[in-house]
């Protein structure tokens, strides 16, 4: 590595969330561009930087710092260039020449050790020189703290928030109880804690560990979709784990009780956010759970008249289901592919809007929004726009609608009801004023949520509120083998492999390779002209993400194929993964944070909004190494910028597993079957699968994996509490 010693002329670029700068130094009256990652920097600093010269294809020489360190101005001319910078609040360029000449080279010395000596100087109160003391050590205090971090593997950016949180008190609370942070800090997880308690010599028995230990268990328990575990697994994770004997566990379950990180209930303890969450949206189901007394004639009356206006023809089974919507302040509608649920849905909202009733429509995801836009004619939107997202964190969301300022409405209908999990619904329930008629719809056969909870399952299992169940496939519906198929996988019904259908095709191929290469020229060069779509808009969806045909070796592949590397198209390498301009992307997990716009084709910005989340996929548009960005480009137009320094929320999304795909709907699927692991093997995976698709299914395999799944009908458990607690709500008579 080669050093550089010299000031901070000006910074030319800088992202103010990793750190990442674009600036010009002056070395010896030369001028050098840098590019490196600092947690502060100032124009008018003085710095020695260690790194190596590179040759950028657009700005040409550059030096790449990898290591820099502030030195101490050398000259009364360099005092008076660093503190007139801008640098230090409240000093011009005027005024540190004044602070200059009146102490010399004792300059920060005073500022330092004397600082009330400042108001000597004309123009300079004693407040006045005590804050630029404080902002003069603030900025020593963070380096040191940041280089002190560093030691312990916490990047620079986490270093900065975890400074802000603690400020001095880093030191006592990394040598004491490094756990905290894992607490306090939304980034720092137990493992990095525990690696840096680990450092730092602390026992593995340690009381602050094994706490730690309980709610790290519970956090991954969440993310595989429980609310609760029960003692006895949740103490065997955790003593698996910590590496501890199990006997340590008991006394810490009642501590973290005391302190309200858990809830015990019998043999079940949650997060509390989680036990909060499932028992509110229980109270807030039952209160809007009101009964309207409407005639059944005048109802049927006006059922007949929808039906002559819209062409529609719902059978008994929709009639009641529209009748128990009217009636009930709580409704839930669910049924597989072809049921009619649409034809219901319909008549619901022409119903409401012949009462001059104000109704919103909702779904979980961009797509699912965009599909019930479409079949029913009237503006649908994700139901973190529904709620007015406003940033915050993951778990705590920050909405704008919620109880003192609720969704001005008389009906909402939320379609997708599957993929909504506890948290989701907590929020939009708080946002739901009483009075307010709500109607859930969904297909309670698709996988659950990818976040916590089992909420439509649970609902209906209660037994609480208003169900209607729609079996009958109609005659339009009963055209397609995609429909006919998905009914036959969920009534355990044996499936034709016989390719005579139009739309469900099985193409049987035995070794991993030639299953690829079909795969590859289905999306490329088949499929395309067959469901007049794109190859882009073709979905593979795998069980699995490990593995011969697991998502992370089938997107390597299909990039190969659909976006090969071109020299007119910028690239990043980040950990195992290349990312191109044009690739399709998705990101994988909640960032309620990220901003985004969509903008004109001038270019201007004509909406803004937050939040970008799990499972929504996207193209890269643009990759700028200068300014160490790329942006992406999801539904609806909408482009999110990410730093090229963090790219770990997003993956390339030519495959992506049966679980990421539920709510989402594709012209054309494609999906390679040769065996995995029987428990995530099974019947509910593979109807996932198919009734993602509109126009085609084909499959690529081996048949004896399809029948295998679709006998498989062993579920992982999903430790959720929702359906208990509306029970206990309506036993204890309502609220």
């Amino acid at each position: 590595m080669e050093t550089v010693k010299g000031y901070v002329d000006h910074i030319i670029y800088r992202n103010s969330e990793n750190g990442y700068t674009v600036f010009q130094m002056i070395c010896k009256e030369e001028e050098l561009t840098c590019v490196g990652t600092f947690p502060v920097i100032s124009e008018g600093e003085n710095m020695k930087a260690e790194g190596e010269y590179a040759s950028h294809p657009t700005y040409g020489k550059q030096f790449v710092v990898r290591r820099m360190e502030e030195c101490e101005p050398e000259d009364e001319a360099a005092m008076v260039r660093y503190l007139g910078s801008g640098a230090i609040k409240g000093i011009g360029m005027a005024l540190a020449s004044r602070i200059v000449r009146r102490f010399r080279e004792d300059t920060f010395r005073i500022m330092e050790e004397e600082p009330e000596r400042i108001a000597e100087v004309k123009g300079i109160s004693k407040r006045m020189a005590m804050e630029i003391s404080g902002q003069m050590a603030e900025k020593r205090d963070l380096r040191q703290a940041t280089i002190f971090l560093q030691k312990y593997g916490i990047s620079v950016n986490l270093a900065v928030k975890v400074y802000k949180a603690y400020q001095q008190d880093i030191y006592r609370i990394i040598k004491e109880n490094p756990y905290q942070l894992a607490d306090d800090i939304q980034g720092v997880g137990f493992k990095i804690a525990d690696e840096i308690a680990v450092k730092v010599g602390i026992r593995a028995d340690s009381d602050f560990r094994i706490r730690s230990g309980i709610l790290y268990s519970l956090q991954q328990a969440a993310s595989e979709g429980h609310t609760y575990l029960p003692k006895q697994e949740l103490t065997r994770r955790t003593a698996w784990l910590l590496g501890v004997d199990a006997s340590l566990m008991e006394k810490h379950y009642m501590d973290l009780a005391i302190d309200k990180k858990v809830m015990v209930k019998g043999e079940r303890i949650y997060g509390a956010l989680y036990y909060k969450m499932e028992s509110s949206i229980a109270d807030m189901l039952c209160q809007l759970d009101m009964k309207y007394d409407i005639p059944d004639r005048l109802l049927e009356r006006q059922i007949r008249q929808i039906e002559r206006q819209s062409e529609m023809e719902p059978d008994e089974m929709q009639q009641a289901a529209v009748k128990e919507a009217v009636k009930s302040g709580v409704f839930i509608l669910t049924g597989g592919p072809g049921t009619g649920k649409t034809t219901t849905i319909n008549t619901i909202i022409r119903y409401f809007e012949r009462e001059g009733m104000d109704i919103s429509l909702g779904a979980p995801t961009g797509r699912a929004a965009k599909r019930m836009s479409e079949t029913t004619g009237c503006e649908a939107k994700t139901i973190h726009r529904m709620l007015e997202l406003n940033g915050g964190v993951e778990g705590n969301a920050g909405f704008s609608r919620n109880a003192e300022y609720p969704l001005e409405t008389d009906v909402i209908i939320i379609d997708e009801m599957s993929m909504v999990d506890v948290p989701l619904m907590y929020a939009l329930l708080k946002a739901v004023a009483p009075g307010t008629r709500l109607i859930l719809v969904g297909d309670v056969s698709q996988l659950p949520s990818v976040g916590p909870g089992s909420v439509l399952k649970d609902i209906i299992e209660a037994g609480a509120f208003s169900v209607v169940k729609l079996h009958k496939i109609f005659r339009q519906a009963a055209k397609s083998d995609i429909i006919l198929n998905a009914h036959k996988i969920n009534d355990g019904k044996d499936v034709e492999l016989d390719n005579k259908s139009m739309d469900f095709f099985f193409l049987k191929r035995y070794e991993a390779e030639k299953i690829i290469n079909v795969t590859v020229q289905l999306i490329a060069q088949k499929l395309p002209g067959f469901v007049n779509a794109s190859p882009m808009d073709i979905q593979v969806l795998t069980p699995m993400r490990k593995g011969l045909l697991g998502v992370e070796r089938l997107n390597g592949i299909l990039q190969q194929y659909l976006n090969p590397k071109s020299q007119d198209k910028k690239e990043k390498e980040y950990g195992s993964a290349i990312f191109r301009e044009g690739d399709k992307v998705m990101q994988t997990k909640n960032n309620y944070q990220l901003a985004w716009e969509v903008k004109s084709q001038y270019g201007f910005a004509v909406e803004k909004g937050l939040g970008v989340f799990n499972g929504d996929i996207g193209r890269i548009r643009k990759i700028n190494e200068y300014a160490g960005t790329m942006e992406v480009e999801f539904d609806e137009a909408r482009v999110a910028e990410y730093s090229l320094k963090n790219l770990d929320e997003l993956e390339l999304a030519y495959a992506i597993t049966i679980h990421k795909s539920q709510g989402s709907e594709y012209p054309a699927v494609v999906i390679p079957l040769l065996g995995g692991p029987k428990m995530l093997m099974n019947r509910n995976l593979l109807y996932t699968a198919v009734t993602r698709a509109r126009k085609c299914v084909t499959l690529v395999g081996d048949e004896r994996a399809f029948y295998a799944m679709a006998q498989n009908t062993e579920q992982q458990k999903r430790f959720s509490g929702l359906a208990d607690e509306i029970r206990k709500v309506t036993a204890d008579g309502g609220v």
